[in-house]
């Protein structure tokens, strides 16, 4: 595709690829020239619909752009024919027959990507002490009677009182119109759900076993779900979705930036978020084999953003110094009255948040692993678009958030994705012939075993998401591709074709382009964002050991999606964490998830971790004068002045090195040392 006169900036989201394009380029052929993964079955002619895009109206300062429905032409015959047949719903377009007029920002939804994210956020064992909030309650009632004046509601009560001794209980007027249909529908007899022993939340007639809460982890890119049984604990379904708001931008202050572009912009991020869980509640439901209206609570954890835009907060403040938080106290409020559809009397909860970039995530975290405890000195990480670490024991913890970027889940990385089918999760670099070797998702076999090529053919191989990025340039450094501070030895050239010039610098070449797909390369521009991201997540980490007063922690605990799925050795390879026994180091799942499920599960639990978190001691990064000279150090590959016995015992990790970097024309060369 010619590439004269460029004209138009297209920014596509959730994968943030970009690129400019001459105006009357139709949208399906800027996707396919940039790699953006978007279905098309029938050849671009307006007849599958699977390559429907949604334009993002407003201002987007991160990417210079005001976008709004008026950069694409008019609504075109072939989409209208199609409207005709099916549905088109408002707002979106076909990228096969929608040409560009101006800059533009285009949200691909997930059923329109071939290879749909991969919401890694399971539900994983921990012992929960069950303590729900609501408890069913089997009943016969006296039926009416004319010698008898006293209404349903009354005889109800009393034979609440008489068979299980609840007194003076509570009750939302909201049942009363039901009451009497369900009652002769049980023929007199009824399952009661009372709330903390205190209030009648629900009745249904005759004996009904199921009732049900949902823990939910809002995220910035994903929203996680898990449906319980109240009564047993178990967890009857999972799900999970790309949280919508990703179309107002990658990451949280993109979507804070957004609001104050364009006044009023939380209104649309808070009902996109609340519409998809409206969504994922009925996924679940039909998943579990229950109605709506047999789900009491819901629980959930979220970064102060989120937290702020599910309830409706329009989250400005947190955009700048002091980070003023709306409420840090937990919040207790009726489900509808966020427009969440389950039983009119189911609750929600909302854990406390810590700081204004420390969440109910973090809360949910905490929760679950305990450091307050235990004796140990226990680190607890975080890692998404913005880290968040906590550092302490049952004596003192202190916490803080780290500004890590999105690189990590794949975004400003060349050939970066969301974890998805086909993209690259593991790989090994032969440190002699600087060969890879590599495992996708989806596929349990290695490249250079028999049988890859067949189990890919499928997927193909699409990219290289969070984890295999950080493996990748691990696997770099220790075979010496890059030294200590990134830079691509542009001398081993000779030596590999692996090293391709690339203008003054060199890449790693994985896969060569072919028609389908660019090359999966890691440019220098990527080690570079890698080196970013760590670099500010271990910086978050010295300042909290300064403060504890400590060189060294006993134990690390990675939490989230990301964590879950990285290799820890690669991880301090790479100098993300400090030095540990890596024994020592290990996942901690979904911890602010299952800090969710336990809040559901355990009425104590809320008490608990609304009393830890007042004591939890809240650090700035932003106004710490030594964050900056621990993130100098922390540029380099693991660290500049910081020590790593317990890897070495372990890893081989590479000497220093000079290398050389020469630009593709072969003039002039640049020699960089490490310092």
């Amino acid at each position: 595709m010619s590439k004269s006169n460029p004209d138009a900036l297209v920014v596509f989201t959730p994968s943030g690829k970009r690129g400019r394009f001459p105006v009357g380029t139709p949208l399906l052929e800027a996707a396919r020239y940039l790699n953006v993964d978007i279905d098309s079955v029938c050849g671009g002619r307006g007849i599958c619909g699977r390559c429907q895009i949604l334009v993002s109206e407003g201002e987007f300062a991160k990417f210079g752009i005001t976008s709004t429905a008026q950069s694409l032409e008019p609504i075109t015959a072939p989409e209208l024919k199609y409207a005709e047949r099916r549905e088109l719903k408002p707002g979106r377009r076909l990228s096969c027959h929608t040409k560009v007029l101006q800059d533009i920002v285009v949200d691909v939804p997930a059923e329109s990507q071939v290879h749909h994210q991969m919401v890694r956020k399971g539900a994983e064992h921990h012992d929960i002490e069950l303590n729900p909030l609501v408890h069913l309650y089997y009943v016969e009632v006296q039926e009416p009677d004319m010698h008898d004046p006293s209404g349903d509601l009354r005889r109800l009560l009393n034979a609440l009182e008489y068979d299980w001794q609840l007194t003076e209980l509570d009750y939302d007027v909201a049942l009363l119109p039901q009451l009497q249909t369900v009652l002769r529908e049980g023929k007199w007899s009824a399952t009661v759900a009372v709330r903390q022993g205190k209030e009648v939340v629900a009745v249904w007639p005759g004996f009904h076993e199921g009732v049900y809460g949902i823990a939910v982890d809002v995220g910035s890119t994903t929203v996680a779900a898990h449906l319980c049984d109240l009564t047993s604990g178990d967890v009857k379904a999972s799900a999970g979705v790309m949280n919508p708001q990703i179309r107002f931008g990658e990451d949280l202050m993109s979507r804070v930036s957004y609001v104050m572009m364009n006044p009023g912009g939380e209104v649309s991020m808070t009902n996109a978020v609340r519409e998809s869980l409206n969504g994922l509640a009925r996924r679940l439901a039909e998943e579990a084999g229950c109605e709506l209206t047999d789900i009491l609570e819901i629980t959930f954890v979220a970064n102060p953003v989120m937290h702020h835009l599910l309830m409706g907060i329009n989250p400005v403040e947190l955009g700048g110094a002091p980070f003023a938080l709306a409420t840090d106290m937990a919040i207790n409020t009726l489900a509808r009255d966020m427009d969440i559809r389950l039983n009119p009397q189911a609750r929600a909860y909302l854990l406390p948040c810590i700081a204004g970039h420390v969440g109910a995530d973090t809360a949910g975290m905490v929760l679950a692993e305990e450091p307050y405890n235990h004796d140990e000195m226990t680190l607890l990480v975080d890692v998404g678009t913005n880290a968040e670490i906590v550092l302490g024991n049952r004596h003192r913890l202190v916490a803080c958030s780290s500004p890590t970027g999105p690189a990590f889940e794949g975004a400003q990385i060349s050939a970066g994705q969301r974890a998805a089918a086909g993209a690259i999760e593991r790989i090994r670099i032969d440190p002699e012939t600087l060969e890879p070797r590599y495992r996708v998702i989806g596929c349990d076999l290695w490249s250079d075993e028999p049988g890859f090529a067949e189990a890919t053919a499928e997927t193909g191989i699409t990219g290289i998401c969070g984890s295999g990025i950080i493996e990748v340039v691990a696997e770099m450094y220790l075979a010496g591709i890059i030294n200590q501070d990134g830079v691509v030895d542009g001398s081993l050239a000779a030596k590999s074709s692996r090293i391709v010039a690339d203008g003054r610098t060199f890449s790693y070449e994985i896969l060569p382009p072919t028609k389908e797909r660019s090359a999966i390369r890691i440019m220098q521009n990527d080690v570079r964002a890698i080196q970013l991201a760590k670099a500010a997540l271990y910086a978050g980490i010295k300042l909290l050991m300064s403060y504890q007063g400590v060189e060294a922690v006993d134990r690390i605990r990675f939490a989230g999606a990301f964590g879950s799925h990285i290799d820890v050795k690669y991880a301090m390879v790479l100098g993300l964490i400090p030095d540990c026994d890596l024994q020592q180091v290990s996942s901690a799942g979904n911890a602010a998830g299952t800090g969710a499920r336990i809040a559901l599960l355990d009425e104590t639990a809320r008490q608990r971790i609304e009393s830890v978190v007042r004591d939890i001691e809240k650090i700035e990064t932003a106004v710490e004068p030594a964050f900056q000279d621990h993130f100098v150090n922390a540029m380099a590959f693991p660290n500049k002045v910081d020590a790593f016995p317990n890897l070495s015992q372990v890893v081989n990790l590479p000497a220093a090195k000079e290398v050389v970097a020469e630009d593709s024309a072969g003039e002039g060369r640049r020699r960089r040392r490490r310092r």
